[in-house]
């Protein structure tokens, strides 16, 4: 359980991926494996029996030139993945990782994910769509299974190029899932010497204020600097208008609990930070 992955696809994000796995590598001081999953292509269409018409050895032809297609197409796409690997592999070096190997696996991606997990300390993902209102856009679904999947932590680069965070904000809201990850960044590495912003969003309440005061208690005894924000309104407004506010930072929030936190991550809603933040977003198990 020490390896970073870099979930790399070839699309927009992928040198943010690389390069937050690669960041996210040497601060952890932990090996970073390049891991792209050549999913199953769709089944070509079925031509059906046409023999009447077009004669069996038309149709014997059309079936071969249709399998040759697909063993071309599956070649390609395994060429394209080893050349994809060995730019992710000098991209990471470049950076200063010393360890970098590549993977290639056929399959879905969630489940490789859960596979491999006994090997990962960390999964890095990149999303290729943004919400601009609640309402608009669904979260791409592979990293939406694999937060559902998967218990080590998922960083999901949220922009296709990387800025090295200034500050990190952790969403609380009291549950004992916001709880347990304040004390798991407290005692990681990843995010040690950079300030923190502890931020709730809700009624201000002597409860409310409690928690914030017992987090960020956690984070001051591990080192960090922290503050606290008490934010009116929503979660789903109030936070990335705070985030907004933040320069270079990273959100960081526990994947499950039993608020509207837990909602906005996994939940079946439309409305979640994660669909929505622009900044990337730290998932803590």
């Amino acid at each position: 359980m020490n390896k970073v992955y870099a979930c790399i696809d070839g699309l927009a994000a992928t040198h943010a991926v690389i390069d937050w796995a690669a960041w996210s590598a040497l601060r952890l001081g932990a090996p970073l494996e390049l891991l792209h999953v050549l999913e199953h292509p769709p089944e070509m269409p079925h031509v059906g029996d046409y023999s009447g018409a077009i004669g069996l050895g038309a149709q014997e032809v059309l079936l071969q030139k249709l399998s040759a297609l697909d063993e071309e197409r599956s070649q390609l796409a395994q060429e394209a993945g080893r050349q994809m690997l060995q730019s992710a592999q000098e991209r990471a070096s470049a950076a200063g990782v010393p360890q970098t190997e590549g993977r290639m696996r056929h399959g879905e991606l969630a489940e490789t994910l859960q596979d491999i997990e006994p090997e990962a300390r960390l999964f890095v993902l990149g999303t290729h769509y943004r919400a601009s209102s609640p309402r608009r856009i669904h979260l791409d679904h592979h990293v939406e299974r694999a937060i559902r999947a998967v218990k080590r932590p998922v960083l999901v680069a949220t922009a296709e190029k990387f800025a090295a965070p200034e500050r990190f904000v952790i969403a609380c809201d009291g549950s004992a899932t916001a709880r347990k990850t304040v004390e798991m960044v407290a005692a990681s590495p990843l995010l040690r010497g950079l300030p923190a912003v502890l931020a709730m969003a809700g009624d201000d309440t002597p409860a409310a204020r409690q928690a914030l005061h017992d987090a960020r208690q956690v984070l001051l005894d591990a080192g960090f600097s922290a503050e606290t924000r008490l934010l009116p309104g929503e979660p789903e407004q109030a936070l990335p208008a705070l985030l907004r506010s933040q320069g270079a930072a990273l959100l960081v929030m526990g994947a499950y609990g039993h608020s509207r936190i837990r909602h906005l991550i996994v939940g079946s809603t439309t409305t979640t930070l994660l669909r929505l933040s622009e900044v990337p977003v730290l998932v803590l198990r």
